[in-house]
């Protein structure tokens, strides 16, 4: 009865758009008064969980995607893989995905990915013939990359609730992000394939040369990060620290980052971490709460009445992501659900690794999806397209991002192959 009151008070809060992580204090507080506990113990629980090693590498690859963005590295992206594809059929299509799996190396973060892209593919493609619809619709689509390919911010907030190897997540994320941006790419060619209206460019060897001198710095940032990590030399905290100070020295060797631009990357990431950690902070309370309420022992019991199946397990885990990925922030359900979750995967036999990367995958997918939709609302605001439009645009593309998690649910080691080949 408890937890029902909460619930209801949380999903009336949210209605109202109190903000994620005050719509959880709010009812966390009461209930911890109602059982005799101070506002100090309280406020213990939520600071305790911000102050986590393994979560000091959020705020610094959030830093790391504002540098890059404000040093102007996504438009080199994109000015290159134009000249590279300027002459396919569609390849504005292919531009997009390209520069998002480009970009992806150094944002983390979908949000970051579709504010810093869309304003720079979506004009290009509407410039070129594209409909509105399929321009908003793939570039929303294309930013999903990020959050899952490494440096991926929900993979580091994973692996430091899970206690599992960062190195380990991030390499078994590989494989699915390209997945999907294979998977992206075949929708483009069946969509645009028939599609008069859709023009090409002229292919210019000068501009691929010039474009191609401006990302070749940039494109080391991902061997230095995901080398550092995967070859052991760094830890997942200080291979972002490094990738910072090397975005920073790129930006100046390439004078494309002003002492503004650099104020303006400082602010953007301590806005975006203070909103990630808060949620954070917070979700932890409520998530004390559940444990103390003994939400997982019975989530245990209902689990292995329905099913003993893993596969099973993970097809509803994935199911249940999907479903409150539409309603309630990513890091949020990460803080709620992993520590209620993954006992019972456990019980299961499944692997941690293919937990987080089932669950990361399928709360993406919620970023595309009313009524929350950040990137959505993110994509329909520098687009200046009604979100309906956008998400009528993103409908071909989430077909194939759901049969990848498919594909993992029931071919686990298509993920657990290379941190096995990396020895991780």
């Amino acid at each position: 009865m408890t937890l029902a009151l909460m619930a209801l008070a949380i999903a009336v809060l949210l209605h109202l758009r109190v903000p994620v992580a005050f719509a959880f204090l709010g009812p966390s507080l009461v209930y911890m008064a109602t059982i005799g506990q101070s506002t100090g113990m309280s406020l213990r629980h939520v600071t305790n969980a911000a102050a986590s090693f393994p979560l000091l590498a959020v705020p610094l690859f959030v830093l790391l995607g504002t540098l890059a963005n404000h040093a102007g590295i996504a438009e080199r992206f994109f000015r290159f893989a134009l000249a590279l594809l300027a002459r396919v059929r569609g390849g504005l299509g292919y531009v997009s995905i390209g520069t998002s799996l480009a970009f992806s190396w150094m944002s983390g973060s979908a949000v970051a990915d579709a504010a810093a892209l869309g304003k720079v593919q979506i004009p290009a493609m509407l410039r070129h013939g594209y409909s509105r619809r399929f321009a908003t619709g793939v570039s929303a689509s294309s930013s999903l990359v990020a959050p899952v390919m490494p440096p991926s911010i929900p993979a580091v907030i994973f692996a430091g609730l899970a206690a599992v190897s960062t190195g380990a997540l991030f390499a078994a994320s590989v494989v699915p992000a390209f997945a999907i941006a294979v998977g992206l790419c075949i929708v483009v060619y069946i969509l645009v394939r028939r599609r008069e209206t859709v023009t090409s460019g002229d292919f210019d060897a000068h501009e691929l040369r010039e474009s191609a001198k401006g990302v070749l710095l940039p494109m080391l940032a991902p061997v230095i990060i995901l080398g550092g990590i995967l070859g052991g030399y760094f830890t997942p905290t200080e291979a972002a620290a490094v990738g910072v100070v090397f975005i920073i020295v790129v930006g100046l060797l390439q004078r494309s980052l002003s002492f503004r631009g650099f104020v303006d990357a400082l602010k953007d990431a301590v806005t975006t971490t203070a909103g990630i950690m808060l949620i954070v902070a917070t979700a932890s309370l409520l998530g004390y709460i559940l444990a103390r309420e003994r939400l997982p022992q019975l989530l245990t019991e209902l689990a292995f009445s329905v099913t003993s199946s893993p596969t099973m397990f993970l097809l509803l885990s994935a199911i249940m992501m999907l479903i409150l990925g539409t309603v309630i922030d990513a890091t949020a359900i990460l803080v709620l659900v992993v520590p209620i979750l993954l006992p019972i995967a456990a019980q299961f036999g499944v692997d941690p690794i293919v937990m987080g990367v089932v669950l990361i995958l399928s709360l993406m997918i919620g970023l595309l999806t009313p009524p929350v939709g950040t990137v959505l609302f993110v994509t329909a605001s520098v687009s200046r397209t009604r979100v309906g439009e956008v998400f009528r645009g993103t409908l071909p593309f989430i077909v194939p991002i759901a049969l990848i998690v498919l594909v993992i649910i029931l071919v686990p080691a298509s993920v657990l192959w290379l941190p096995g080949v990396l020895g991780l």
